[in-house]
């Protein structure tokens, strides 16, 4: 392994180094089964589902995955807005708001049950004591009645569905609960995690990895024994993308001019979404403040490279056939950006680690989170600060835009290929 050297380069430089950083081959990627898959397969805990292929955790999701348990629910995006305190609800079909319900405080995210039977909208309530969680049918696209829960910022599930996972961002604190009732299991107290927010999960089953917004670290805990298995702070790269108002810089495709990267001042990142390479061995971590996606070998919990994606690197989803990753940049280092920034979507290819597209947002705007249509033709989400939610064509890059409420945030789309779900936006597998 070469000495950690990263820095934010424009162009077929930055690819290049890239490469050579993680020691991949041009053809390394999801062909390469894990180190730790015998000719036995993986070693998995009690109840978790088998891994089909474990050269690619994503084989499930294709598009002609689609479970018989989800085949009748309503085709629908349903989007958050934490500032209104409501939830809009799009018809895919017609690009139309059908539906709009109030409400707990702060609405974060919407999230798929382990069972897909339910989706979670988590209210936080931002600073206060009364967060709540507000169930939603699939079948119908009505809210139930919500439950009181501490400061369900995300919300994630175990593998085996025993559990959920309420990460209680303001607490440093994951909460285990019944995924019905919502009672309390058990809580595990992260207290070298401020912000603790998003996570995935190894192939394996036996460890998730979060991210920590505020302190630019990523934690490492064990699923088997429920502990902290230790905690590593993400090395910031030297130069990264300035920040200017107005309409985006780069038109669809172009790498960004040296002229455009300013010196990295800032100690610490902000981490953001995280995801798990389809063979198993990376985690892509999304920083909002290095402009790019951290990369992380899962088994040894050590950083192996980063790629500059855009300004403000903030959600990661995996395309249906899990060649690719779509990385929303929010166009601000700022948690409250402006409007009509410079934020769009980038492409990576998951065997290469290159960039293979980058798609504007015409006239700027904020992508934020969201997750990919069940055929993975669009890949949907929210503007943070603009409030809109935004159509990306996964072959064009050409976007559509609805308006819903304000400051909407990690909206799902459903129903989603799988057989279950690990929770967030649609974390399936």
């Amino acid at each position: 392994m070469i000495a950690l050297n990263i820095r934010c380069l424009a162009g077929a430089a930055a690819a290049t180094a890239t490469l050579l950083f993680l020691g991949l081959a041009a053809g390394a990627g999801p062909g390469n089964a894990p180190a730790s898959a015998g000719a036995g397969g993986l070693q998995l805990p009690p109840g978790v589902p088998p891994v089909p292929d474990p050269r690619n955790v994503y084989s499930e999701i294709g598009a002609d995955r689609l479970s018989a348990a989800v085949r009748t629910d309503l085709d629908r995006v349903y989007v958050p807005n934490l500032r209104s305190n409501d939830v809009y609800v799009i018809d895919p079909a017609t690009l139309k708001v059908v539906d709009r319900f109030r409400v707990g405080i702060g609405p974060q995210h919407i999230v798929p049950s382990w069972d897909m039977r339910t989706l979670w909208v988590t209210n936080n309530a931002e600073g206060r004591t009364d967060g709540s969680l507000t169930p939603i049918d699939p079948r119908t696209g009505k809210p139930g009645k919500p439950i009181a829960v501490d400061d369900p910022y995300n919300m994630y599930a175990t593998p085996d569905g025993r559990s959920a996972i309420v990460v209680a961002e303001a607490r440093k604190r994951l909460d285990f609960r019944d995924p019905k009732s919502m009672q309390l299991q058990f809580s595990l107290d992260v207290p070298g995690c401020p912000g603790i927010n998003h996570a995935d999960f190894s192939i394996d089953s036996r460890y998730a990895i979060f991210t920590c917004e505020f302190n630019g670290t990523i934690t490492k805990v064990d699923l088997v024994d429920h502990k902290v298995l230790g905690y590593l702070k993400l090395q910031m790269p030297a130069t990264r993308l300035k920040e200017k108002p107005g309409a985006p810089r780069t038109a669809a495709g172009q790498a960004w001019a040296p002229g455009e990267t300013e010196i990295c001042t800032v100690s610490k990142g902000m981490p953001q979404d995280i995801r798990i390479s389809p063979d198993g061995r990376r985690f892509y971590i999304a920083d909002m403040h290095a402009d790019g996606v951290h990369v992380v070998d899962g088994d040894s919990f050590k950083q192996i490279g980063f790629i500059t994606t855009g300004l403000g690197a903030h959600g990661l989803y995996p395309s249906r056939d899990g060649k690719r990753l779509y990385v929303a940049n929010r166009g601000s280092h700022k948690i409250h950006g402006s409007q009509r920034g410079d934020g769009g979507v980038t492409v990576l290819d998951f065997a290469t680690n290159q960039v293979v597209a980058r798609w504007p947002v015409p006239g700027g705007g904020s992508p934020d989170m969201g997750n990919v249509s069940a055929d993975g033709r669009y890949l949907w989400l929210a503007a943070r600060y603009d409030h809109v939610v935004y159509r990306f064509d996964t072959q064009t890059g050409a976007v559509a835009q609805v308006k819903v409420g304000t400051e909407p945030h990690g909206l799902t789309v459903w129903p989603q290929p799988g057989r279950y779900s690990l929770g967030h936006t649609g974390n399936m597998r």
